[in-house]
């Protein structure tokens, strides 16, 4: 069945209203489904305020007092990639016998590889509401990570097939820059964006681009600041001559994107305008915080002319993704782990394979996944660990003969007090960004073909990004191909406070508030009026073609990466400080790597579980 908004509005909202959180409905109702669940998603009310509470209002649990419950080889604290693949590392080193507890504050398992599902008269439909993709496994994936993708099931040559990279092109959509009237004066979408330098062959072949200056006249902005533009690509001028390679190096990563357009390419603000969120995200911060010479690397204009050694290699294409994006890493983890909650044992089957969240946390099973427990005290006993976690409102302890914290970093200091100085602080300096993705269900989209665009970014706007989901059918799942069925639109939206002098963590900061303020009804109005505005001329109407939204709200979102305009540049040290293995306690988590990607929370989970078992 679809779901309308006034379905929503006396569905869920309600039952939110009413004092239900979605972790409650599903306790509540333990038949429910979390990836069904539509509104307010990804780290959702009844997720964290018992952290808040601890952390921001100084609350004391008290688990001291309470007696242990049960005994354990191994509690890992963090139900996405990284604790799901520290449990099955510490599996395989220490026995099939070995038991283990995962504990996740969330209603499902995943982390921030969220799955999402609508059903629209009869159909399913699949998207991503986090970790999206498997980034080039051919030269980012350590052998550690290659390694389990193999033994999940995964042939990344798959890929190759499911996702058909001519199906956009081949009816003639291309990406876009849709410029709001905000910031430009008016409301203007432009069709037929050129690739950016650093894309692979076939992407330019089959980008269905305009020249770029056909391209930059459609922009609302002045003559002069369309010229300034176009120089930008000129390869025949350098605004650093006279200075080293070395010294232009230093520049770039000493300055902004935005001053460097402004103050050294001599741009207008219209010109960096048209540049300040298209980094957001990648980032999570607009130009005007991300260094230049990160800028150069990928591949905005305005650096052909410094005579610089080339930028990196260009990136393997972005086609390694499932329909629910790394979701289905996630699922492969839980069935190899607990292999009664789904049928199945392949990277296609999983795909459609039911779970039952019930069978997540049975007794007599090794491993058990226990969802809506937050941890909230962790402390070495001599030969044990001490896990105190509430669920459901109540306070439980459990022991464990070693511990892997695989959860936020910044969380880690509050929940184990024995930590040394230094390496709290360490810990604390992983500010994560905040950032929203929502999935749209519309019940068709003849508007997108009819502005002949599948992927719209917005630079100015309060969504950076719209587009078509990724064309992949795998494992019995089949993408929309015709215009007439329903698909699911993805958008992106990374709060911040941009052109403030403010450094990153500030930014972040003030970004996360701004999301734990907003609504669900906050964010449908957003999405409403921007879908309406970026697509009416192609017939779009919210109020009759939306049919469902999910909004993933993650105040805690990727993993601080270090910023050369902020951060020393011996951050490598700070990660290392933050990793450091305490008595029976390890950790993990891509915080511990200082990026957020798959591959690197498989490593730190590989790490931790060196550190404990060899």
């Amino acid at each position: 069945m679809s779901i309308s908004r006034r379905d929503f509005l006396n569905g869920v909202a309600l039952t939110i209203a009413a004092g239900l959180t979605p972790a409650a409905q599903v306790l509540a109702a333990p038949e429910r489904y979390p990836p069904a669940l539509t509104g307010l998603r990804g780290q959702h009310p009844g997720s964290f305020e018992f952290a808040h509470a601890q952390a921001l209002e100084g609350k004391h649990f008290g688990f001291e007092g309470l007696p242990v419950e049960e005994a354990y080889d191994l509690v890992v604290v963090g139900g996405g990639i990284s604790g799901l693949a520290a449990a099955f590392f510490y599996r395989r080193a220490a026995g099939p016998s070995a038991r283990i507890l995962i504990l996740d504050n969330h209603d499902d398992f995943g982390g921030h590889a969220k799955r999402n599902e609508f059903t629209r008269d009869g159909r399913l439909l699949i998207g991503y509401g986090g970790s999206e993709s498997i980034d080039s496994p051919q030269t980012q994936y350590s052998d550690v990570a290659k390694a389990l993708l193999r033994e999940l099931g995964v042939d990344v040559a798959r890929f190759e097939t499911a996702f058909d990279r001519t199906f956009y092109s081949s009816l003639g959509l291309a990406r876009g820059l849709f410029f709001a009237r905000e910031a430009f004066g008016r409301d203007t979408l432009v069709t037929g964006e050129p690739p950016a330098a650093g894309t692979d062959e076939i992407a330019h072949r089959l980008a269905n681009a305009k020249p770029l200056a056909e391209f930059v006249a459609a922009f609302p902005i002045s003559p002069a600041s369309k010229d300034q533009l176009i120089a930008l690509y000129d390869a025949a001028r350098d605004p650093l001559a006279g200075k080293t390679a070395q010294e232009k190096l230093g520049i770039l990563r000493r300055t902004s994107y935005r001053d460097y357009l402004t103050r050294i390419r001599g741009c207008s603000d219209e010109v960096a305008n048209c540049f300040q969120g298209r980094p957001l995200g990648f980032f999570g911060l607009g130009c005007d915080a991300v260094p230049a010479a990160d800028a150069r690397e990928l591949g905005y204009p305005g650096f052909d002319g410094l005579g610089l050694p080339g930028r990196a290699a260009t990136r393997e294409p972005y086609i390694y993704h499932f329909p629910d994006g790394n979701a289905s890493l996630a699922r492969l983890l839980v069935r190899s782990l607990v292999p009664e909650v789904a049928p199945g044992h392949g990277m296609d089957d999983v795909v459609l394979a039911a779970f039952d969240y019930g069978k997540l946390d049975c007794d007599g099973e090794t491993v058990r996944i226990r969802l809506d427990s937050t941890c909230l005290d962790v402390r070495n006993a001599g030969e044990r660990v001490l896990v105190g976690y509430v669920r459901n409102g109540v306070s439980h302890r459990v022991e464990a003969k070693h511990a892997v914290l695989a959860c936020f970093h910044m969380t880690i200091p509050y929940i184990m007090p024995e930590l040394a100085a230094p390496q709290r602080e360490a810990l604390a300096r992983n500010v994560k960004t905040p950032l929203v993705y929502t999935n749209v269900l519309v019940r068709d989209w003849h508007p997108w073909v009819q502005l002949g665009v599948h992927d719209i970014s917005a630079p100015m706007s309060f969504h950076s990004r719209v587009k078509l989901d990724f064309p992949v059918s795998l494992g019995g799942y089949r993408h929309p191909r015709d215009p007439s069925e329903p698909i699911c639109l993805h958008l992106v939206h990374v709060p911040g406070a941009p052109n403030r002098g403010l450094d990153a963590r500030t930014q972040f900061r003030i970004g996360r508030a701004r999301l734990l303020d907003m609504t669900f009804a906050d964010f449908e109005d957003k999405i409403r009026d921007e879908l309406d505005r970026m697509l009416a001329e192609g017939g779009f109407s919210s109020a009759r073609d939306i049919a469902a939204i999910t909004v993933n709200r993650w105040p805690h979102g990727y993993s601080y990466v270090a910023n050369s305009l902020y951060d020393e540049d011996d951050y490598e040290s700070v990660l290392e400080r933050a990793r450091q293995k305490v008595g029976r306690v390890a950790i993990a988590n891509s915080d511990a790597a200082g990026d957020a990607y798959a591959h690197l929370a498989i490593a730190e989970a590989a790490r931790a579980v060196r550190e404990l078992a060899g």
